[in-house]
């Protein structure tokens, strides 16, 4: 297992020393927003949709006061766009109540926004406040599992317990990074592109069903 991480991790270092979100953001509240819209979503979607919205409700303020009707109308090509907008709302006011229109740089604080799961929070706190966390999406929860830098792992929860665990935690924002950015290019979903892929010297799939063939 050790042995795996070392020659994942530096192959990525080597590989892709440059990884950030693909989110289009210029601010914690910007970023906090198109993370929530973006569960389940592109991040290509997502990226189409704030700049209106942005511009229409730049601050928490703005968005708190807005009708959830018209933050639809604003979002209503994202998925689940109704619990989105009731959401959106919901977390800019509590922003405004509990945090003086400031964006928490803290997990647990971020966790009691409504509509702000612990992915979402791990997000901000990495990508923004540049803390050492794992957020894990589908493409983190599907990849690790891949490739065999987690075993087991059954929910997002203990994927990143097992990720943080043999992953050193200064490299952990950009791990995240990279096994996202993996997956979305390289490591998809229905059909890997192995042939593609620099990490097959370490990848438990592709020992036990692609060298195998």
């Amino acid at each position: 297992m050790n042995e795996r991480y070392r020659g994942v991790l530096a192959w990525f270092a080597e590989n892709m020393p440059v990884a950030e979100s693909e989110l289009h953001y210029g601010s914690a509240y910007q970023l906090l927003v198109a993370t929530m819209l973006a569960a389940q979503c592109t991040d290509k979607r997502v990226n189409l949709v704030t700049p209106a919205l942005f511009e229409r409700f730049p601050d928490p303020q703005a968005l708190a006061e807005a009708e959830v009707e018209e933050i639809y109308a604003y979002i209503r090509s994202v998925t689940y766009p109704n619990n989105k907008a009731r959401h959106l709302k919901g977390m800019a006011q509590r922003l405004l109540s509990d945090f003086g229109g400031q964006v928490p740089d803290d997990g647990e604080l971020l966790q009691t926004l409504p509509g702000v799961g612990r992915k979402t929070a791990n997000v901000v706190e990495a990508v923004f406040f540049h803390r050492e966390v794992m957020p894990v999406d589908t493409h983190v929860f599907r990849v690790s599992a891949r490739i065999g830098l987690t075993r087991g792992a059954k929910t997002p929860l203990q994927t990143e317990r097992q990720l943080s665990r043999h992953i050193p935690s200064k490299l952990l924002p950009i791990a995240h990074h990279w096994l996202i950015l993996h997956g979305r290019y390289v490591c998809l979903a229905r059909k890997p592109r192995c042939e593609e892929c620099g990490l097959t010297m370490w990848c438990a799939y592709y020992e036990d069903h692609v060298q195998r063939i």
